[in-house]
């Protein structure tokens, strides 16, 4: 396929999914209703239907969390679309008096502009164009003459366009080789604009992966308090596939929750080598747990099958049996090794407990028949008991009452 056509279809179709990646987890770190309220109000703008965006971006407002400033720009954009240009005006009066030093204000700037001249200025005849129109123009323009495909690019990012009409663009100025265009997304990865395309921007540099980006990635990472875009980061390191870099914020990183994320991150993108490196120079027992946890993610059924038979702590023994449980069958075998060689009661239960998850009745029954302590064999028909209509359950248990 030809440059052009490839970037043209990319345009139109949007941003790539990351098939087979786990990477909504960051995004939503640290939401809740505000958030999922402004991300439904964005959803709302792309389909033109400015009556719901306009409620819950409205919403959002009233509520005066960490997006509050971001939703008053969208509300009033919304009420521009209804045609309710005063109203529009006034909400940008607001976030301007409530939010003075918001990233937002610039946009807001260019949105009053475009609200004015709806109202009976010359109106500028770019002011409305066809979205996808415009992209295809521009995608042709960058392809041929670049020098002035990218000013137009940079004005579309700097005025009052929608979520999907900016986003897209971006996307198209990722893609440039240009150093122009580097110079455009580098200012945006580190806060120039508004925190919605910064955040792209974040994940944009992520996609293209090469070293010079992932060295930007972390100048972004340790110069910004945003706990948002820190996150970013971490989700562009695991897109880029950079396991060092989230070994070092797994290791380093003193806020405990992105400490977490970082390690999270390491288990889904296959950093298992990284992971175990790290749980061995490990000192807290709840930073330990995320590990395995995320051994599990990767299913590194090896590793902890190793922590639950040599690991001293009875805690993360059972945080390593109860990942080999919910891991399916397959680790029924293992499972029953570790019962037959332990000895503390709460770790037995556990792989008890473990093998009631995979559904393992066999393997219960195999323990039940050798197990000659009342109490314990008592515990085990328990949990076959509860086990509905496996045959094996269902046959030993009949043996039982015969």
């Amino acid at each position: 396929m030809k440059p052009f056509l490839f970037l043209l279809v990319l345009a139109c179709a949007g941003p790539p999914a990351m098939e087979g990646q786990d990477l909504g987890f960051l995004a939503q770190r640290g939401g809740g209703p505000g958030n999922q309220r402004y991300e439904q109000g964005q959803k709302a703008l792309d389909a033109r239907r400015w009556d719901e965006a306009l409620a819950d971006f409205s919403a959002v407002a009233a509520e005066g969390g960490a997006r509050a400033d971001g939703a008053l720009y969208w509300k009033a954009y919304a009420l521009n679309k209804l045609g309710r240009r005063e109203q529009a005006l006034g909400t940008i009066d607001e976030l301007r008096k409530n939010y003075a030093s918001s990233k937002w204000l610039d946009d807001a700037k260019a949105l009053e502009l475009e609200v004015r001249q709806a109202a009976g200025q010359k109106v500028n005849p770019d002011a409305e164009p066809d979205e996808d129109l415009k992209l295809m123009a521009v995608n042709s323009l960058l392809n041929s003459d670049p020098e002035r495909a990218l000013p137009v690019l940079e004005r579309i990012l700097n005025s009052a366009g929608s979520p999907r009409l900016k986003e897209r663009a971006l996307f198209v100025l990722a893609q440039s080789s240009s150093p122009k265009a580097r110079e455009i997304l580098t200012r945006i990865a580190r806060g120039s604009s508004n925190p919605d395309l910064q955040l792209k921007a974040v994940n944009y540099l992520g996609v293209m992966g090469n070293a010079e980006n992932r060295k930007l990635l972390g100048l972004i990472y340790t110069s910004s308090t945003d706990a948002r875009v820190k996150r970013a980061v971490l989700q562009a390191y695991l897109v880029a596939g950079d396991r060092q870099d989230l070994l070092g914020l797994a290791r380093n990183e003193k806020d405990p929750a992105l400490r977490k994320d970082a390690i999270h991150a390491l288990g889904i993108s296959g950093g298992q080598a990284e992971l175990w490196q790290l749980y061995q120079a490990e000192p807290s027992v709840e930073v330990k747990e995320k590990i395995l946890q995320s051994m599990f993610v990767g299913g590194n059924a090896d590793k902890l099958v190793e922590v639950a038979r040599t690991e001293k702590d009875p805690r993360l023994r059972r945080a390593a049996i109860h990942s080999l449980g919910i891991m399916g069958p397959k680790t029924g075998a293992a499972l029953l090794s570790l019962f037959a060689s332990e000895t503390a009661p709460e770790v037995r239960r556990s792989i008890l407990n473990g093998l009631f998850m995979q559904g393992n009745a066999k393997a219960l029954v195999d323990l039940a028949r050798k197990e000659s302590d009342p109490k314990k064999k008592q515990e085990i028909v328990q949990k076959l008991s509860l086990m509905g209509n496996n045959k094996d359950a269902t046959d030993y248990l009949m043996e039982l009452l015969k």
